[in-house]
């Protein structure tokens, strides 16, 4: 059994990170906990809603019920990217150049390094951002789909439309296929590289529950997601992704139901956290499990790697969070 040093923060926190190998915890009052030497808080909003790894820096992107836009660096600075006085920001994204976007309403609104703010307006409120790996192109997720929208140029946005509501929004790391999150049980996926008027659809679904985290493998040939009691796992490594395809089912177990997956950032190793506390490590070579964490006091709501790949930090609703070491 790894070693854990465990940390007890009071009430729901929302999400765990590393940043390097300093661990991070957002708690939903609005403050942000680093163990770096001892615990270190850094106070953000009046009320947190949202709190995420900005995947082009070292940093943490927040959003809050004060309607602010924070961005906190490794040794805890809060520094103010955007605020919407009597607007709730429960959704961020981090993008290339130290581009920012966040929403409320029917707009997105996405802050450039240089100051300057471009908004884009849906036709129904914006529930998820992403931005793409290459290129400044941010996808929102709305009611009956996607609009993908060009933020540096003035190229036409281009809409992806599926019946229902979607919740959130990912990119595969080569940009070869978009896949969103939906208010009912299920994933959709398109195909971005398809020929015009190709069937580009992909349609996952058979989930018991809503599929709240998502996670790439380290190439992106695998996505895994949660809303299952067993973290169901997608092949992408082919043209067509995971049509036609089975998923794997990892870490069964029976009625309780997993909900956060975060793939190792070099190894193809998903950490699986469940309702219940508990953390499973396993390998999808042989579907080898590792007991990473005993059940605990309330659901698993965010897990993250160091950036070594030693160090697991995990968070609960419960407030009991912590660090598991790998390599111990």
């Amino acid at each position: 059994m790894p070693t854990v040093a465990p940390l007890d923060l009071e009430g729901h926190v929302v999400a765990a990170h590393f940043l390097g190998d300093i661990p991070f915890f957002a708690n939903a009052a609005g403050t942000i906990h680093r163990l770096d030497g001892g615990e270190k808080v850094t106070e953000a909003h009046q009320g947190l809603l949202t709190c995420i790894r900005d995947p082009f820096s070292s940093t943490l992107l927040t959003g809050g019920e004060d309607g602010k836009v924070f961005r906190i660096a490794p040794d805890g600075t809060a520094s103010l990217i955007a605020e919407a006085p009597r607007k709730w920001i429960n959704v961020v994204a981090g993008g290339p150049q130290k581009a920012v976007a966040y929403a409320h309403g029917k707009s997105s609104f996405v802050k450039l390094n240089d100051g300057s703010l471009k908004e884009f307006t849906e036709e129904r409120s914006v529930e998820g951002l992403a931005f793409a790996n290459k290129g400044l192109r941010i996808a929102a997720a709305r009611y009956n789909g996607v609009t993908l929208h060009w933020v540096a140029t003035s190229g036409d946005p281009v809409d992806l439309e599926w019946k229902g509501a979607h919740t959130g929004v990912t990119f595969s790391p080569d940009g070869r296929f978009l896949v969103t999150t939906m208010q009912e049980n299920a994933l959709h996926g398109w195909k971005l590289d398809g020929k015009p008027g190709e069937n580009r659809h992909m349609r996952m679904t058979g989930y018991p529950a809503k599929v709240k985290s998502l996670s790439w493998s380290p190439k992106g040939k695998w996505l895994a997601s949660s809303g299952a009691p067993a973290a169901i796992v997608w092949p992408f490594s082919s043209k067509d992704g995971p049509m036609g395809k089975a998923p794997l089912e990892l870490g069964t177990r029976a009625n309780i139901m997993v909900t956060q997956v975060a793939f190792h950032p070099a190894e193809e190793v998903l950490a699986i956290g469940f309702v219940d506390g508990m953390i499973l490590g396993v390998r999808l070579a042989d579907s080898k499990e590792a007991l990473l964490r005993r059940p605990g006091k309330g659901a698993i709501t965010g897990l993250s790697w160091s950036s070594n790949g030693r160090l697991l930090a995990f968070s609960s609703e419960a407030g009991d969070c912590g660090v598991v070491d790998i390599s111990a």
